[in-house]
């Protein structure tokens, strides 16, 4: 009953004290017992007041039961209080008040007095001042924001406090049972709640320590991924998760490379948990340890094989907190990218794997801003070349020329990993020139406009691309005479 003041539904509350929907709706509302179509006894709804919970200094059900059972073997007040553990003119208030002239003591009659003697909350000031209560409606009609109603009212009424409001008070009127505020209006008919949210309740707030785990198997959070996947800093970390169809029938899953930034599509036959282990290990298989070392996960049901995943890929399963998208901004901002292919409220089982590799390539061969004007499968390519974790900063950045020969070489700058050294905020030509005293070489700066001559920093990047050219399944283009403009 605690929980249905509050505003939750019926079934909700039922649910969260782990009793039947059935059980919920005699409580709440009530039940009669029928005989051969006619009522033969009828159970009212419970009182919230007579079920809460109550101070100990206030007798309780159980010792108006014992007082009974004293009273009816004649045992005098004191003996009664004794026993209890009350002061004596407790007891004698208590029978003073309800046992009438030549009547015995009746505990549930006294129980139910006694709850109905209880002092309740006092009325809202809406529900006392009918003018201030109107005021509120018509501008809750008019699709007005609980804060921008109380802004009004204080500058509409400056001098008379009892027209002002904080907005709570708003919000619980709209939230307690059988409230008047929710009504469709003339111009938006479909919808019962004045919110902009369309909530007819409260969302409940449960305690972090109060939750049950979502798998039976141990999980390991998001906030035990080490520091190099928070940074950027090393790769072969992908965010996941699932773009759902139509009434939740079909859904396609999508991996997204943090450091590259690098997208993986899954086509899923089913949506459940087997379909994904399954489509899962098949698709990632191919990568090798350096560019699969985790895999971080919402906690959709379609996970709950992550120990089997883990088992077989070698990688650890990374899930995030309870609605928390922002975990996975990368994974996000995919997902919003890719509804332009597959767009909300379709099926996405028509979708053939052939399709999604083909939204796969395209968008992996996009140039983006966040990797200065690279495209994620360049990066990645060259990633896939070599181990090393500065793999990419030596293909970003020329290779070392000949000695005796000066480099013509072009400086592109690193893309943001989200940690930037204060060189590289200073822009890339200070950056590079102070790398290149660290290691005590020296190397002239690049003219703008004079073209590649030697070609070395074209060369490497297109030997690690042309290397693995098999792994996009698309060709690579030869490398051409035409200069290399510099950034």
């Amino acid at each position: 009953m605690e929980l249905r003041s509050r505003g939750w539904s019926i079934l909700s509350a039922a649910r969260e004290v782990g009793v039947s929907r059935t059980t919920g709706n005699n409580w709440s509302r009530g039940y009669k017992v029928y005989r051969r179509g006619d009522v033969i006894k009828g159970v009212a709804p419970l009182d919230h007041l007579a079920v809460r919970e109550v101070s100990a200094r206030y007798l309780s059900q159980e010792e108006r039961v014992l007082i009974a059972d004293l009273v009816h073997a004649r045992h005098g007040v004191r003996s009664i209080a004794r026993q209890l553990g009350r002061s004596p003119s407790t007891i004698s208030r208590e029978l003073h008040r309800n046992v009438e002239k030549g009547k015995s003591y009746r505990l549930f009659e006294a129980h139910r007095a006694a709850t109905g003697r209880r002092a309740r909350a006092p009325k809202r000031r809406l529900e006392n001042n009918p003018v201030l209560a109107k005021k509120v409606g018509e501008l809750l009609s008019q699709r007005w924001s609980p804060q921008q109603i109380i802004r009004h009212l204080r500058t509409r009424y400056p001098d008379q406090p009892g027209m002002w409001l904080c907005h709570e008070s708003i919000y619980q009127a709209i939230y307690q049972p059988g409230s008047v505020f929710l009504r469709p209006t003339p111009l938006a008919p479909h919808r019962r709640s004045p919110l902009r949210t369309g909530r007819e309740h409260r969302r409940a707030h449960h305690r972090p320590q109060a939750r049950r785990a979502r798998f039976q198997q141990p999980m390991l959070s998001v906030h035990e991924r080490p520091t190099a996947v928070a940074d950027r800093g090393q790769s072969g970390h992908w965010e996941d998760d699932l773009i759902v169809g139509k009434d939740q029938g079909s859904a396609i899953g999508t991996l997204v490379e943090r450091t590259s930034r690098l997208t993986r599509l899954l086509h899923l036959p089913l949506r459940d948990s087997d379909a994904l282990h399954d489509t899962l290990i098949a698709r990632m298989s191919d990568l090798p340890a350096w560019l699969l070392r985790s895999i971080t996960w919402d906690q959709g049901s379609e996970m709950a094989q992550h120990l089997a995943i883990t088992a077989a890929l070698g990688s650890p399963v990374y899930f995030c907190d309870s609605h928390s998208p922002w975990q996975r901004p990368s994974n996000e901002n995919t997902n919003g990218l890719l509804r332009d292919y597959f767009p909300k409220g379709s099926n996405l089982s028509i979708h053939t794997p052939e399709h999604l590799l083909a939204v796969e390539n395209e968008l992996n061969n996009r140039p983006r801003q966040v990797l200065r004007d690279q495209t994620p499968a360049e990066l990645f390519t060259a990633l896939l070349a070599c181990e090393s974790p500065s793999v990419l900063r030596r293909w970003l950045e020329p290779a070392m020329p000949p000695e005796g020969q000066d480099s013509l070489a072009v400086d592109i700058p690193l893309p943001h990993t989200g940690s930037v050294s204060r060189g590289d905020r200073q822009g890339p030509w200070i950056a590079s020139a102070r790398r290149r005293r660290t290691c005590g070489c020296r190397r002239a700066r690049p003219s703008r406009s004079t073209p590649h001559e030697s070609g070395t920093g074209q060369g490497v990047a297109h030997a690690a691309v042309a290397a693995n050219a098999t792994w996009m399944g698309s060709p690579v283009a030869e490398p051409s005479d035409t200069p290399v403009a510099s950034s």
